[in-house]
């Protein structure tokens, strides 16, 4: 195996909590780093623009619900399975979530989607708005801020993990998963060595980073010359046509989308590229005013 290709297996568990037997895992501290991230520069915006810490802590418990639920209901409804998957035999492969409902609660066994995360972000805040009687245009213009950074922070967890790997390459930057089961169980069974792999997360965590950094000097120096709904347009647009292209590196992540012309990750971010258009076209009806629905 070439010397520039990176071996990549880290252990998945940081360390176990004595006693109880309980693993801390680098994904859960990915998944905390990023409320926590994201939770410190909210708060700058929320001081700058004359909004409460209280108000702050409120919408936080919001988008914590909000993104755990959408993103597992999420990963349950897009890529399934919906039924038991079976062999020849009549033997349960893997076990559908209609078939099984309370599987779908099963969060910590893993299986959460980006697309139903967002979803489940934009009904929270909708829901704390009719609540609060916050503009929903100007939350959504602060939010969309710190969402690469969450993104970022996810992302590495899940290259940690060796999981949303990319297509197999040769390029002197590839990875080879030692830990992603497909190529493990091709190793063990038959023998076939673990091949390099664009790694993919990286890819998505890096152009993640330097969204955010974009994002949060547009709020700083630009805000006040676009309309309401632009900064939340413009996320749209940013991230989810890279994610649309960063699906073209990626092995896909249910058999099914094998039979499609382009995968689920593709198929889904294309309603938020359009609502992001829309938004941004939008905007400049309303220049100054948050308070248009």
């Amino acid at each position: 195996m070439p010397l520039n290709y990176i071996n990549w297996n880290p252990s998945p568990e940081i360390f176990t909590i004595p006693g109880i037997d309980w693993p801390v895992r680098w994904y859960g501290l990915m998944w905390a780093l990023a409320f926590i991230a994201s939770h410190f520069f909210m708060n700058r915006i929320f001081k700058k623009e004359g909004r409460t810490e209280k108000d702050l802590d409120t919408l936080t418990l919001y988008i914590i619900l909000g993104t755990v639920l959408g993103a597992r209901f999420g990963h349950c409804l897009f890529y399934g399975p919906w039924f038991d998957e079976v062999d020849a035999s009549g033997r349960v492969l893997n076990e559908g979530y209609l078939s099984h409902p309370l599987n779908m609660l099963k969060v910590y066994e893993g299986g959460l989607a980006s697309h139903g995360g967002a979803i489940g972000i934009i009904t929270a805040m909708i829901l704390y708005c009719r609540k609060t009687k916050e503009s929903w245009l100007w939350l959504f213009d602060r939010l969309v801020i710190v969402v690469p950074l969450a993104g970022m922070c996810i992302r590495f967890g899940n290259l940690i993990n060796g999981e949303i790997v990319g297509h197999i390459i040769t390029v002197p930057w590839a990875f080879v998963f030692e830990n992603y089961d497909e190529d493990k169980w091709l190793l063990l069974n038959h023998g076939v060595p673990i091949p390099a792999r664009h790694p993919a997360q990286l890819y998505e965590a890096v152009y993640c980073l330097f969204l955010f950094v974009f994002m949060y000097w547009f709020w700083k120096n630009k805000r006040e010359t676009v309309g309401p709904g632009f900064m939340f347009g413009m996320l749209c647009v940013l991230l989810f046509v890279e994610r649309f292209v960063d699906e073209f590196f990626k092995e896909n992540q249910a058999a099914f989308e094998g039979a499609l012309p382009i995968n689920m990750g593709q198929i889904l971010s294309i309603p938020f590229i359009l609502i992001g258009i829309y938004m941004m076209i939008r905007s400049y009806k309303f220049k100054t005013n948050y308070n248009v629905t």
